[in-house]
């Protein structure tokens, strides 16, 4: 169905009797409304009669954690099957904060591609208080593109993260000399400031101040969730961008909550309310430039996510690029989705772009409930639900 292999895949995960809800589900489920306007609904359906083949060049995640071990080696291969490139984030324990931890761990990765497989890991760095301009040059040398931004406590394993702009600045300003990224998990972490709110106060507080500062460096604000970001990134210069996830297309804060705690729709930056999505989508499906690929697949244990105080992250690498087909038909505008997908990005990095193409098929696919993630399972986005497009001939 999804060409993985019995390892990769299991069926065990049910929602239990009762209590699976529309916002749980997947994308034509009957009991949850579509999250677009009539008139864009019915374009994209005579879209959908006409345009069952859709050929683009071979995407690239530009947002991609694949943690390490056994679960690293078990999910590396769902996005080499449709992606060219991904973005490795460096947010292990212990965080992947120098160049030779970056080269260490970009090796693990590589054993775990399928064979035949021409997919390319592009390693990043943690930017800590206490990274240094000898560090920047060193990972340049070394090939690695882009330096993460955590502030502290703000998303998984950030502990480490920045406590203060100032501390790394010389770092930066080396970042924006040796063309390196800086990419931005954008929200600030202050206690007094509602979580719904992060993201807005993040640009206000401190993107916009080291902007000022830095102002060649290139930044990508990475997984945008409101209206306020899609409308900073799109009047910023042309060294900012964002990259955009499926769930922050698709699905608004009641998807939290419907009939129940939906822990498998917990991430961070939190969902938001509907205007942000709309604005989210709009700038999407857009084709400006300024907005590109990120998945955001963060793939936690099933367990670790049904608990007490379960992880964020949701897990879509392995139906992702059928998620965004999706999303970009609800929107009417398959045409743009190859711009997003495939070109964006890399153009955005000084990047070539991929020469390869993929297929997609407007033919429906049911999600897997879970795959194998080392001795557990994780549940993907849409689990045990249809997505309208798939990858052909996987």
């Amino acid at each position: 169905m999804f060409g993985v292999t019995a390892r990769m895949l299991k069926t065990s995960f049910r929602y239990p009797k009762g209590c699976r809800s529309s916002f749980a589900a997947g994308p034509y489920s009957t009991s949850r409304p579509l999250l677009t306007k009539a008139p864009v609904a019915a374009a994209a359906a005579a879209a959908a009669d006409a345009l069952p083949f859709l050929t683009i060049t071979r995407p690239d995640d530009w947002h991609l954690h694949v943690r390490d071990g056994q679960p690293m080696r078990d999910v590396v291969p769902h996005t080499a099957r449709h992606f060219g490139r991904a973005i490795i984030m460096p947010n292990l324990v212990p965080p992947i904060n120098n160049t030779q931890a970056a080269l260490d761990y970009q090796a693990r990765i590589r054993d775990a591609i399928p064979a035949g497989s021409s997919f390319t890991p592009l390693m990043t760095l943690y930017l800590t208080d206490r990274t240094s301009q000898e560090e920047v040059y060193r990972a340049k040398e070394a090939g690695i593109v882009a330096f993460k931004l955590y502030p502290a406590g703000a998303t998984t394993n950030s502990d480490s993260g920045v406590t203060d702009l100032t501390k790394p600045m010389a770092a930066l300003k080396a970042m924006a000399e040796a063309g390196v990224l800086l990419l931005v998990h954008g929200e600030v972490t202050d206690p007094e400031v509602d979580m719904f709110d992060r993201e807005a106060e993040f640009i206000q507080r401190k993107l916009l101040p080291l902007l000022d500062q830095v102002p060649e460096l290139k930044v990508v604000m990475e997984h945008i969730t409101t209206k306020e970001a899609a409308e900073f990134v799109a009047s910023a210069p042309a060294n900012v961008a964002a990259t955009i996830t499926p769930q922050h297309m698709l699905l608004n804060r009641n998807a939290l909550f419907a009939k129940g705690m939906r822990p498998h729709n917990y991430c961070l930056p939190i969902l938001k309310r509907e205007k942000h999505r709309e604005a989210v989508m709009a700038a999407a499906t857009s084709g400006n430039n300024k907005f590109f690929l990120g998945t955001d697949s963060a793939p936690h244990a099933k367990h670790a996510k049904e608990s007490a105080c379960g992880c964020a992250g949701m897990f879509s690498a392995p139906v992702a690029l059928g998620i965004y087909a999706t999303a970009f038909e609800r929107a009417g505008a398959l045409d743009k989705l190859e711009g997003f997908a495939s070109f964006h990005g890399p153009d955005f990095y000084g990047l070539p772009r991929n020469s390869d193409k993929v297929t997609l098929v407007r033919r429906p696919q049911r999600v897997p409930d879970s795959y194998v993630f080392g001795d557990s399972e994780v549940v993907p986005m849409w689990a045990g639900e249809d997505v309208p497009w798939s990858v052909l001939n996987e």
